[in-house]
């Protein structure tokens, strides 16, 4: 029957889904979704909204800096290292709709498919908590410290 693109923005502070189904991936369903997203408040009055992404085709490299930046002067493009897009936090929501949205794959129309989709959209963001730090820069230092002796050996193995 086809395909459908379910693309999505998540706001960590706000525990916000903002998603939409397109017919393809790519530079434009991208641009769309980020409009989207800033023709709203508060991130229309922000000073700065980070868009934390991974390098996928239609949001890597200079190119796309440049495109986030026409759209919002105040956006701030945060490019995952490549294979880290485990990272991002809407990868975390995308794994539980792959669970609990499209498995089983039992559709009679792709319709039925956008249907379910924005539905679990509506339901998740009424139930989920904006995400709370407690790992801290010092922390992070504390870890690196700690890991510093093993590096040695790490690197032999690698």
């Amino acid at each position: 029957m086809g395909a459908l693109a379910y693309i999505a923005a998540w706001d960590i502070h706000r525990a916000k889904v903002f998603g939409r189904c397109e017919k393809t991936t790519g530079i434009k369903p991208f641009t769309r979704l980020v409009e989207q997203v800033m023709s709203q408040e508060p991130y229309k009055s922000a000073k700065r909204v980070f868009w934390v992404i991974d390098n996928g085709s239609s949001h890597r490299g200079d190119a796309c800096v440049r495109r986030l930046t026409k759209i919002g002067k105040t956006i701030v493009p945060v490019h995952l290292p490549v294979h880290a897009s485990w990272l991002n936090q809407i990868e975390i929501y995308f794994s539980v709709v792959q669970r609990k949205v499209l498995t089983p794959n039992d559709f009679s129309s792709l319709a039925e498919v956008e249907q379910r989709l924005l539905n679990f959209q509506n339901h998740y963001e009424s139930i989920a908590k904006p995400f709370q730090w407690k790992f801290t820069r010092r922390n992070l230092d504390d870890l690196i410290e700690k890991l510093q002796p093993w590096a040695n050996v790490i690197l032999k193995c690698a």
